[in-house]
């Protein structure tokens, strides 16, 4: 090895070590501030990008561009497990409803406000008002892992969370080929079907590779063989799908839920959540360092308005978008008012996925509609995690799905008094069994507390039933 092949190893080596302990220290500080860990990896990017402390060499960021496609993987990976057929059966009939008008209602929203409010071109308004569905399930999963959150309210949120991602690819796919159709200066049969076509044959290579992980990894398996198969799988997965320019996130997604329904095993997830933090950091750091903010201030040749105007009014939108359009969606399907009333603030969130594909829609597009198309997805990416992952976690609290008091979780107020009311029956029993046998034959009080081992069983049940 060369002195200069040397060198740039060290650096990004170091580098690296530096954007995992400055993330690491910040969320210390985001935890006294009570915000999600993805807000301080985001703020920690900016502070040492190149507009700020510039501790991040070019090459470096160079060299690391597979980490949005391993990230995404990884977050399409946990997020498919959520996709069990028994849990669909009798809520996934809500989930779709609830998912399809959230995501709909947000890329109609900001398509109006872009094509036909700024002015801008029918490509670049399509394509952007199709990421403007996608959520971010890391910001999402993260914040609930983080907090212990669990219920109704949860299980509704993550579900449509996984679900949204795929009605964004979707809509991404179609958008696309839209714009490559209006681009190219006419409508081809072949620009609109190929796009849709890879994504269902990466949905069918990702289902097929669900199979084989079953097969690769048996309940004999080793803990550290299981975790080295999967993790070689994902990875092999993303670099055939970087070949083919097409996102990793539809079959990651449906491979982790193939997985699921054929073993019910979810030991490789809890694995691999433990294996994907500091990916994940990483991720959302180097977004953070990548984030352009000189090119907010250049006028837009794709429209008449500057990035800077149409990142807001994108950021804006979007949010009134996910918000009516979830709040419809569960008065529609009757969920109950804290799931209705809150779950909008909990999908504000928007990174990985949307950030990914915008990369993707770049490579695509080309040229200053690209660039654009990046600039103000990652932009607006870095504003919502800011407040994002704040809202979502406020989200949680307003629906009572953790105590953030106590640090336990509870579905609901009235839930909470049933537990109480347990507890204090279980507290008389209690009580009871340390009280003195009374002798039925005798009425002779026993002074020796009651031996629950050599009560006969009906008589166990005559004494925890007498009160």
């Amino acid at each position: 090895m060369n002195i200069i092949n040397a060198s740039d190893a060290a650096t990004g080596i170091l580098t690296v070590a530096l954007m995992l302990l400055f993330g690491f220290a910040l969320t210390r500080l985001t935890k006294l501030l009570k915000l999600p860990n993805v807000t301080a990896y985001i703020v920690t990017g900016i502070l040492i990008g190149p507009y700020c402390l510039n501790l991040v060499p070019k090459i470096v960021t160079a060299y690391t561009e597979f980490l949005p496609d391993v990230a995404l993987a990884f977050i399409a990976f946990s997020t498919g497990q959520f996709f069990r057929l028994d849990a669909l059966k009798g809520n996934g009939t809500k989930v779709l409803i609830i998912t399809v008008l959230e995501s709909c209602t947000a890329s109609l929203f900001v398509f109006i406000a872009s094509y036909y409010i700024l002015k801008m071109d029918l490509a670049f308004s399509s394509v952007l008002a199709a990421l403007a569905s996608a959520t971010a399930p890391a910001s999402t999963m993260m914040t609930i892992r983080q907090t212990g959150a669990h219920g109704d309210f949860v299980n509704t949120l993550l579900q449509v969370v996984a679900l949204d991602d795929v009605v964004g690819l979707l809509a991404y796919s179609a958008a696309i080929s839209v714009a490559l159709a209006y681009t190219a200066s006419g409508f081809s049969l072949k620009n609109i079907v190929s796009p849709i076509l890879i994504n269902f044959a990466s949905l069918f290579a990702g289902g097929l590779l669900g199979f084989l992980l079953k097969v690769l990894i048996p309940p004999k398996r080793s803990s550290d063989n299981k975790l080295i198969i999967s993790v070689a799988i994902l990875f092999g997965f993303c670099g055939f799908c970087q070949i083919l320019e097409v996102s990793p996130l539809l079959g990651c997604m449906f491979m982790s839920t193939v997985y699921i329904n054929i073993t019910n095993d979810d030991k490789l997830f809890k694995q691999l959540n433990s294996f994907s933090p500091p990916f994940l950091l990483l991720f959302f750091v180097r977004s953070g360092v990548c984030f352009d903010l000189g090119a907010l201030i250049n006028n837009n040749n794709s429209g008449s308005s500057s990035l800077l105007i149409l990142g807001v009014v994108y950021f804006v939108v979007r949010i009134l978008g996910k918000y009516f359009g979830a709040f419809a969606g569960c008065l529609i399907t009757h969920k109950n008012k804290l799931v209705r009333n809150y779950l909008g603030l909990a999908l504000i969130p928007q990174a990985g996925v949307a950030i990914g594909l915008a990369e993707l829609g770049a490579r695509t597009l080309g040229g200053i509609t690209g660039n654009s198309l990046r600039t103000v997805i990652l932009a607006s990416s870095v504003l919502y995690e800011l407040i994002g992952p704040g809202c979502a976690k406020l989200s949680l609290a307003l629906s009572h799905s953790y105590d953030k008091n106590l640090n336990s979780s509870y579905e609901n107020p009235e839930q909470s008094e049933k537990h109480d009311v347990n507890l204090l029956i279980e507290r008389i029993r209690e009580i009871q069994n340390e009280l003195p046998e009374h002798d039925i034959n005798n009425n002779i009080t026993n002074s020796t507390p009651v031996n629950n081992s050599n009560i006969p069983t009906w008589r166990k049940h005559f004494h925890s039933n007498k009160f």
